[in-house]
């Protein structure tokens, strides 16, 4: 009782003071083409913002059931919603629905079907080509005898974050996490715990498309009153910060929904009750210009484009993984669609990345993005995969060296491994190691320096056990350049390492 007073004591005066201080915020209404039901919610895009998926239903009563819409953009209008897939949308509810990045796995709530684990269940399908699969329950790893609702992926669909009322938790209504395995298994959910949970509802949650951003509502922490929005970061040490509230007019003293932040921080989604034209109550969906104070921690961007085998151009089903290097750590894991080969990932400000596209039977396709002070603009990019074979050949992107060194750097460490995994798994191949330079310095001293890089990445090689009769290397110096030595940028593409099968 005593703590209750205290927070209703709290929530008066944090009324009154963000209600003194507005943030600037300026919400309007979506169009009638989106705001085409009674009711909208849970508003989601793709990565790239050429799709709004969202929940509706003509009415609250019983008779109008939730479904799953989706609304493709074209130029910079919505064009009108289609409900997403007949595999998805049924007579019962389907809805709170969020979607990954590249816009292939989509995570949904629906409650008191025939495989149900409990009231409200979680189910996962996937997008292959225009189709989605048959959903399947997420089974009783995931979910549980309570109601679990409200998904929200991260960007490579491999992060699950979700709203819950099973027991273990620190209130009512608490938030949830759970991580998908290679095998397509998922983990023991996890209670994301203080500070974000409280004794109250904590529920909505939807994460950035960076990962370091979390917004959700809850009526435990100090607020308006009702389910307001907050924000939490995560920090360096892998730990949410504590949260915070959103302030005036986006928080009112009515419950608020969920909230979805674009990649970019440019814009934001929501929905709120209103009055129709019919002075009935409606929940429509709105934008805004996202203020700095709501912004995500970072800001996002994406790489998008289709995999090829490089001889017949005929579309491949590749693995897509994305690494930062600095770290040597797995960013994102997607695949191409098997039959466009389509991908997306998203990439980060301020992180340098290693880009690799593998699938059995072709050599690993290796891509560099140094986004640490690059502009944050999206990438067009068609990946075309070398079958293996003798004479096919790849340059290692991600391999550096200081200027006029040939000692491999800390951060190449990615790159060796993965070329390491590519002999584990092709024991049959036998490789020659190329080094290359520009045209700055004299022959002699860049020939020696291509053959000491070379010898440098086959010593790592050696080293970890891939033997000496599979591994050759040779330096070519400046005989062999890809583009004229005329500028900068040639010259950098110029040094490099090459792999070729013997």
């Amino acid at each position: 009782m005593v703590e209750w007073a205290k927070q209703q004591v709290n929530t008066a005066d944090f009324a009154k003071q963000a209600m003194g201080q507005p943030v600037d915020f300026k919400p309007v209404q979506l169009p009638k083409t989106l705001n085409a039901f009674g009711l909208q919610y849970f508003p989601y895009t793709t990565a790239d913002q050429r799709y709004f998926i969202y929940t509706a239903r003509e009415s609250a009563r019983p008779e109008h059931d939730e479904n799953i819409y989706v609304s493709q953009r074209s130029g910079e209008e919505w064009q009108r919603p289609l409900p997403i897939s007949t595999n998805i949308n049924t007579p019962a509810n389907e809805g709170a629905a969020t979607i990954s990045g590249d816009g292939k796995t989509l995570v949904f709530t629906s409650c008191n079907r025939p495989d149900s684990q409990g009231d409200c269940d979680l189910y996962i399908s996937f997008r292959t080509g225009s189709e989605w699969s048959r959903p399947q329950n997420m089974g009783k790893t995931v979910n549980s005898k309570a109601w679990d609702s409200q998904p929200s992926l991260s960007a490579d669909g491999r992060t699950l974050y979700f709203t819950s009322t099973r027991g273990g938790g620190n209130g009512k209504e608490d938030i949830w996490v759970t991580y998908r395995n290679d095998d397509g298994g998922w983990q023991q959910p996890s209670n994301l715990g203080q500070p974000i949970n409280s004794p109250a509802r904590d529920m909505a949650p939807s994460i950035h498309m960076s990962g370091s951003t979390l917004y959700f509502v809850s009526d435990g922490h100090t607020g308006m009153g009702g389910l307001d929005i907050f924000k939490a970061d995560l920090t360096t040490n892998k730990k949410w910060s504590a949260p915070q509230n959103l302030g005036y007019p986006l928080n009112t003293f009515a419950d608020e929904g969920s909230l979805f932040i674009t990649p970019d921080n440019k814009i934001g989604y929501y929905s709120r009750q209103v009055n129709n034209e019919s002075g009935m109550p409606s929940i429509q969906l709105f934008q805004f210009d996202v203020p700095a104070a709501w912004q995500s921690k970072e800001r996002s961007t994406y790489a998008q484009g289709r995999v090829f085998d490089a001889q017949t151009k005929k579309p491949v089903s590749a693995q897509v993984q994305l690494y930062n290097i600095d770290a040597d750590s797995l960013m994102q894991q997607v695949s191409s669609d098997r039959i466009s080969g389509e991908y997306t990932v998203v990439l980060t400000q301020g992180k340098q990345y290693a880009l690799y596209v593998s699938s059995p039977g072709y050599l690993t396709n290796s891509l560099s993005f140094d986004y640490t002070s690059k502009a944050l603009s999206p990438v067009a990019l068609d990946v075309y995969l070398e079958p293996i074979k003798a004479g096919a050949a790849v340059v290692l992107s991600n391999l550096f060296f200081d200027t006029g060194k040939y000692t491999l750097e800390r951060k190449s460490k990615t790159e060796l491994d993965k070329l390491i995994a590519f002999m584990q798994l092709n024991p049959q191949v036998k490789i020659e190691i190329a080094g290359h330079t520009d045209d700055v310095g004299s022959d002699e001293a860049n020939q020696v320096l291509s053959e000491k890089r070379a010898k440098s990445v086959v010593d790592y090689l050696n080293s970890n056990a891939i033997g000496k009769g599979r591994i050759s290397y040779k330096g070519y110096g400046e005989s062999k350049p890809v583009k004229p030595n005329t500028s900068e940028e040639n010259r950098q593409v110029n040094r490099r390492i090459e792999m070729k099968i013997l």
